[in-house]
């Protein structure tokens, strides 16, 4: 069994003095790849040298929503540059964040509008950070979403009917621990509609530990079994072979190598 954790912040101060333990971790629990993503220039390209230094690991770079106040017209030039380096293999993570507001909605229209331009441009998939905004999100991803090959909606919490406009649109789904909660029933009723070809796994550690490890306050790929084995029973599906497929999904969108 082989999974893939598709959006971890291993370049975090959490987990980054400590990444080779941490790896060695993943791998004792069948978690053999893995896509470090930024959030800001500094930490895309904490990610890239990161991902070179380590097999089955990749990058995806981008500025976060709560980061677009700051982004200029050097910051999109220097994010398209980094995400034409060989284990860059997504723009991301971009999007929009309502529940903060740490940047104007605006500003992070515009930031991930920008994002979505450089995707297409380098035929890369882009991974969406979507809170309290879906509506908005989806008008943006229509607006300049077309020419981009891939889009997934990473750590998904939307209702059943969000999760439906999403498939519809043919767009992926990448679930975290969230789905273990015990107050999730609403992201299970979605996970319950995700077919297994645009179904992904992520752990977006060092946060949001999965249940029965949930107190375990910095998260990390070797928890994301328990993530894996949960969304198994809730599809009434063998672990192996749900493993199998999700981590089939993963390599077609972001394009990883089989072996």
């Amino acid at each position: 069994m082989e999974l893939i954790d598709t959006h971890c912040h291993l370049t975090f101060e959490q987990l980054a003095g400590d990444v080779e333990q941490v790896l060695q971790r993943s791998k004792a629990a069948g978690v053999v790849g893995w896509i470090t993503v930024g959030t800001d220039t500094q930490q895309n390209q904490k990610a890239i040298e990161l991902a070179n230094k380590f097999d089955n690991m990749y990058a995806a770079v981008g500025i976060h929503p709560h980061e677009a106040k700051d982004v200029t017209g050097q910051t999109i030039a220097e994010l398209k540059e980094l995400a034409q380096s060989e284990k860059v293999v997504a723009i991301g993570e971009a999007g929009l964040d309502f529940h903060y507001n740490f940047s104007k909605p605006q500003e992070q229209k515009r930031a991930f509008a920008q994002q979505l331009k450089i995707a297409a441009e380098l035929n890369l998939p882009i991974i969406v950070h979507c809170r309290e905004a879906f509506d908005e999100t989806m008008e943006i991803l229509a607006q300049h979403g077309g020419g981009v090959k891939k889009i997934v909606f990473h750590c998904f919490t939307g209702s059943a009917e969000q999760t439906k406009t999403v498939l519809d649109n043919g767009f992926y789904i990448s679930f975290t621990g969230v789905v273990t909660f015990k107050n999730a029933e609403a992201v299970r009723r979605a996970a319950k509609i995700v077919p297994l070809d645009r179904l992904m796994l992520e752990t977006d550690c060092p946060y949001m530990s999965p249940e029965p490890v949930r107190k375990q306050k910095i998260n990390e790929p070797a928890l994301m079994i328990h993530t894996a084995g949960y969304l198994a029973e809730l599809k009434g599906m063998d672990l192996a072979d749900f493993a199998d497929a999700v981590t089939a999904t993963s390599k077609i969108f972001f394009g990883l190598p089989e072996k």
